[in-house]
């Protein structure tokens, strides 16, 4: 590890405007690091938050400009240049440079990779080039989608994950008729138990959503170029005005796998934030990290944050290694998901009851091992189980079910 002193007035580059790339340039200014720091955005837009893309900004209760992480007087006080709207096209480890789309070539002394990741797309032998159909990534993804968002018109929603559960919440918020498609046997079926799969499935049918599980998309249908309907997997076709795709997302690694840096579902790091190559740091979404005996990647804003600090932190002279503290949230209709810890292994969901009936929470074991709790309208249960996980409790399964057992005993 180098010191304090010695990095203290290195060039910094990081590649990418998003969280995680944000947060790591002011945790640097904020532990005082002196040398040039640059955020390299692919967007021509100051560095933003991107969940409310989905929500809030796609309902028209958040305008554009409270979107951003900071103002631009903000970015000018601490000496962070914006180099936006010009991707970054190669990086050379050997010369230490950027070169951009735009022909112009950036040093650096220490590279951060935080070029999160990009939806999963149709292809185009399925019609995957239509009008009509949409993503929901970017800026220009949502405002690209919010006037296709008219009241009387149908959408088809295909992916039961979070971000499609979420836009077919808003899509419907607009007066829009819904049909959600999922592939797999039930909506979230990756990431959460069957439990709360059947809760958001009720949520959903009660609002008027049409839930099609089990059903796979064979083909987009057109007529004059722009989608008119959606073939199923069992024959059927639904009419459709617009369709949005929400099946997931890939690490953004081509800068790194074409500079030659190790790569493993994602830009592969070690437990302090740094890639094959000691100069060149990835954070967020599209590093791969060591946890647990495993390789993982998170796809979070918690998790971004915790990660680029960690790594400035590293940048700066400290040795402490990263240890992934996950939590994330969704929000569909007036119900407000919060999950602490990772599910992977469990073998046993325990359900306990909320304080109202819209209200509940589902804690995740293997065995005697508390591994994650799904949160529904109960912020209190996810609070204590996220501070039990992180501080290594064992809680018993029938003391988190008994409605009668304050949680907050279960900390010691």
């Amino acid at each position: 590890m180098r010191s304090a002193a010695e990095t203290s007035n290195e060039r910094i580059l990081v590649v990418g405007g998003g969280q995680a790339g944000f947060s790591l340039a002011a945790k640097l200014r904020a532990l005082g690091h002196a040398g040039p720091i640059a955020i390299v955005g692919e967007e021509p837009h100051m560095p933003y938050q991107r969940p409310p893309l989905s929500k809030a900004f796609l309902l028209g209760d958040l305008e554009r400009d409270r979107l951003v992480f900071r103002p631009g007087d903000f970015f000018e006080k601490q000496n962070i240049e914006l180099v936006l709207g010009s991707p970054a096209r190669e990086l050379d480890p050997k010369a230490r440079k950027i070169a951009l789309t735009d022909g112009r070539e950036l040093a650096y002394d220490v590279a951060v990779l935080a070029t999160g990741a990009e939806p999963r797309r149709l292809p185009e032998a399925m019609g995957g080039s239509l009008a009509g159909l949409y993503y929901l990534r970017t800026i220009a993804d949502a405002e690209a989608l919010a006037p296709a968002l008219q009241p009387g018109r149908h959408a088809v929603v295909i992916g039961g994950g979070y971000i499609g559960l979420e836009a077919a919440a808003s899509a419907h918020k607009h007066g829009l008729t819904v049909t959600l498609v999922e592939a797999t046997e039930r909506i979230l079926q990756r990431v959460a138990a069957p439990e709360t799969s059947n809760y958001f499935r009720r949520l959903h049918s009660q609002k008027g959503v049409q839930l099609l599980e089990g059903v796979g998309v064979s083909a987009l249908i057109g007529s004059g170029g722009r989608l008119v309907a959606v073939g199923l997997s069992n024959g059927a076709e639904i009419p459709a005005d617009l369709a949005i795709v929400g099946i997931g997302v890939s690490p953004r690694t081509e800068l790194a796998a074409s500079a030659g840096l190790a790569v493993e579902n994602g830009v592969m790091v070690d437990e302090f934030c740094r890639t094959s190559d000691e100069r060149i740091f990835a954070v967020g979404d599209c590093a791969s990290f060591p946890h647990r005996g495993m390789r993982l990647r998170l796809e979070s804003v918690g998790h971004a944050i915790d990660h680029a600090e960690r790594a400035a932190e590293i940048i700066m002279g400290g040795d402490t290694p990263y240890r992934a503290k996950p939590w994330f949230w969704s929000d569909q209709f007036h119900c407000k998901l919060q999950i602490a810890g990772l599910n992977h292994g469990y073998d046993g969901v325990f359900v306990r009851p909320g304080t109202h009936n819209e209200s509940v929470s589902h804690w995740y074991f293997r065995g005697e091992e508390l591994l994650a709790v799904d949160a529904m309208n109960e912020p209190k249960a996810f609070m204590l189980g996220k501070r039990m996980l992180e501080a290594g409790r064992l809680p018993k399964p029938e003391q988190v079910v008994d409605p009668q057992m304050d949680l907050k005993a279960l900390l010691g």
